[in-house]
């Protein structure tokens, strides 16, 4: 049976290695559903958080793949329940809604959503949290009219450890 993944791969920041990866995806017919990436928590390694659908003997494999590729030190994937891990949505709203439609002002506020910047023409909305409260609160203000909206990729910390900065002080 096909599950969510949530894979961590932690590498050098070299161009081109995006690239590469998504190609192991796309060679396997494996959609990302979610993609982040940004430094890490150790100095000059970058990290890779990706979120995809599939079987379990496909996402061994999968990573197996992704640590073939030179710039990678280390992959991990995990389940939902083995990691904490959030999303950012940001929405954007006419103006004269916030003072127009009272409502809008309880939805924000009963989302524990928060109104990041106010201007004269829109405002902006931002709520952190697993996609189903993302799209809940999509769902919410959808009537009044959207004027963008975005979702971040999902990031996530294990909650085991990874032992990577272990692994790199055995390869210096």
């Amino acid at each position: 049976m096909e599950e969510l993944f949530t894979i961590s791969v932690y590498t050098e920041n070299n161009p081109g290695l995006l690239n590469r990866i998504a190609t192991i995806f796309l060679k396997r017919h494996i959609n990302i559903e979610s993609l982040n990436v940004s430094r890490s928590e150790i100095e000059n390694v970058h990290r890779f958080t990706i979120v995809a659908r599939m079987k379990e003997l496909a996402v061994k494999k999968l990573v197996g793949q992704i640590e073939k590729q030179i710039e990678v030190i280390k992959a991990y994937y995990h389940t939902d329940d083995e990691i904490i891990f959030h999303e950012t949505a940001l929405y954007k709203m006419a103006s004269s809604l916030l003072f127009e439609q009272r409502e809008i002002q309880n939805v924000i506020k009963n989302s524990s959503a928060n109104i990041v910047t106010v201007d004269p023409e829109f405002f902006v909305i931002e709520k952190t949290g697993r996609r189903k409260d993302t799209e809940e609160l999509y769902d919410q203000l959808e009537p009044y009219g959207i004027m963008q909206f975005v979702r971040s990729g999902r990031i996530s910390v294990s909650k085991t450890e990874m032992n990577i900065s272990t692994l790199l002080d055995k390869l210096k």
